[in-house]
Order: C-alpha cells, then structure tokens, then sequence
C-alpha cells in the first residue's frame, strides 16, 4: 500500500494521473475536481484505513503550526463521533447521512496537506508495523479511541491555545492506527497527557482572570 504522504500528493496537488488507484476512481465518482472535498469523499480515499486516515486528515488543520481558524469545533465533532465508534470496536467508521456531503474547500484542503506533507513525511520515515496491539486489540483500541475523545471535546473549547496541541495529539495516533505502529501511538498519548495539562491550566487561568475582571468591577462600582 502507498504511503500516505504519496496519495495525498497524487490526489490532490498533482496533476490527474492516467493511471489512477481504485481509491482515486471511486473517490471521483463521488465528487469532481471543482467541487469541495467531502467527508464522502474522505471515507472512500480511506480504504481499509479509514479510521487512521481520517484522524489524521481532519486533525491537520488545527495541528499546524498556524491553523486557520473555524474548523476546530466542526472536525472536533466529526473526530468525537470516530473516537466513539472506535471505543465501542467498530471496524468501519459511520456518519450519518447528512453529514456525508458536507465539504471542505478544495483549495484549503490541497493548502492544509500542502503544509503537513513535511510533517506526514518524517513520521513515515520512522513509522512501521510494531508493538501491533495497541492498535489492534480492543482494549488498546479503547484506551486510543478515549484519548482521542478527550483531545476532540478539547479541540472544541472556544478558548485560543486549546487546540492545536490536542490536534497535534490526535494526529499522532490517527498515523499509529494507520500503521499498526503502536510505538507511534504511544507517542500520540503521551502528547494527549501534556495536551490535558496545557488545556487544564489555560481553562484555570482563564477562570481566574474572570474572577479578578468580576472583583474589579465590583470595586469600581462600590467605590472601595
């Protein structure tokens, strides 16, 4: 199977090849190269990986180092109903019907694997098939499908620096799934642990100086 990096590539920054993959042929029955990629689209490219790809597919826009805003809390969404899915063991992942032909740009999208194809690249330099378990066992599967919940609800605090680190935590382990490289996903929870940390502490400060904002207030109207 080709690496991930090199589909990407194929199929949405170079030219229309003449002899394209079964993934691209069916990926093409379901939409055309002006239209917006849609999470049809995605579950097709994915194959027999889908639940890896689109972890890492949708956790790129806020796992780059200057993500764009507005498309946190919609794929933090879709990551939390895979997350789901992967902890109760299914094998394929479900979305409902309506959300299937809900799209992204196609230009965003080619912008977004343009800047993480460095980043795809690197990790496949080191990512092969070991300590296979973690990503295949139910219980392992469980305990990646948990993380990746957590991460996905963080991705959703409309609270600035609580997102890219839990993306980048998702990221991770969505290319451990993608490989059966439990060593990769392992690395992908430990970035989970110190995403909880980060989240914890901003959504502490952030109450504080509420709080602080609220006595001074108070102070101003009292007079004391």
């Amino acid at each position: 199977m080709a690496k991930l990096s090199a589909e990407l590539q194929r199929y949405f920054l170079d030219a229309p090849s003449l002899t394209p993959t079964p993934h691209e042929t069916a990926a093409a029955n379901v939409s055309t190269p002006g239209s917006d990629v849609t999470l049809k689209e995605l579950l097709t490219l994915g194959g027999e990986r889908t639940f890896g790809f689109l972890f890492v597919l949708l956790s790129l826009p806020s796992a780059l180092p200057v993500p764009v805003s507005g498309y946190s809390i919609p794929l933090g969404i879709v990551m939390l109903l895979l997350a789901v899915q992967l902890i109760i063991g299914r094998a394929q992942p479900w979305l409902p019907e309506s959300w299937l032909d809900k799209g992204f740009a196609r230009t965003k999208v080619a912008g977004f694997i343009t800047k993480g194809l460095p980043w795809l690249q690197k990790i496949e330099a080191v990512s092969r098939p070991r300590l296979s378990i973690i990503c295949t066992s139910p219980v392992g599967r469980l305990v990646l499908g948990v993380a990746i919940a957590l991460m996905s609800t963080c991705m959703m605090i409309p609270i600035p620096g609580t997102n890219t680190l839990p993306a980048i935590g998702i990221f991770v382990i969505g290319f451990g799934l993608l490989d059966d490289d439990g060593a990769i996903s392992l690395a992908g929870l430990t970035l989970c642990t110190l995403a909880v940390g980060l989240v914890a502490s901003v959504v502490i400060l952030g109450a504080e100086v509420v709080d602080q904002g609220k006595d001074w207030v108070k102070s101003l109207i009292l007079g004391r």
